[in-house]
């Protein structure tokens, strides 16, 4: 993804652990679907999530939900990439969040609700500006908590290499 300070942040698709939700993923990014959205909410030492909304909390339309693949074997370590979710496990559609500390008890064997998040990838580099999008100022919005104050936006998503395809 690159953000609107133009900084890259290269990910890493895990396809053969969690095919459905990396070929869901990979679609909305060629949709075009991630450019201009929001990281929208930001929580210090946990994670950092996005994808669906835009500037001002305006929530966009998604594409149906996937089936969750959190039993895959990947653990919710920094820097991986998992879906987020209503309390529904199969509810995951566009929003995913980057893990800023190892957060396993959001892994299927040890999450509460016995199905936790499906990782799908993990970021290559950048961090660093993970880590500060995960420590910027927040406030509430309507019924949002840990809403940055100031937008933060992913300027564009692509995909910069794929393996055979």
């Amino acid at each position: 993804i690159t953000m609107a300070n133009k900084e890259v942040i290269p990910f890493e698709l895990y396809e053969e652990d969690a095919p459905i939700t990396v070929a869901n993923f990979v679609k909305l990014i060629k949709e075009g679907y991630y450019n201009g959205k929001t990281f929208h909410r930001v929580i210090p030492g946990f994670m950092v999530q996005g994808g669906g909304f835009t500037p001002g909390m305006n929530e966009k339309d998604t594409k149906a939900p996937i089936a969750i693949e959190s039993r895959n074997g990947l653990t919710n370590q920094r820097a991986t990439i998992a879906m987020a979710r209503t309390a529904d496990p199969n509810s995951a559609t566009s929003q995913f969040f980057i893990n800023v500390a190892n957060n396993h008890f959001l892994d299927a064997n040890q999450a509460s609700d016995g199905y936790g998040y499906t990782v799908f990838g993990k970021v290559i580099s950048g961090m660093s500006t993970i880590d500060a999008i995960a420590g910027v100022k927040t406030h509430s919005v309507g019924f949002y908590d840990d809403v940055p104050l100031r937008d933060v936006v992913i300027k564009k998503a692509s995909i910069v290499k794929s393996k055979g395809k």
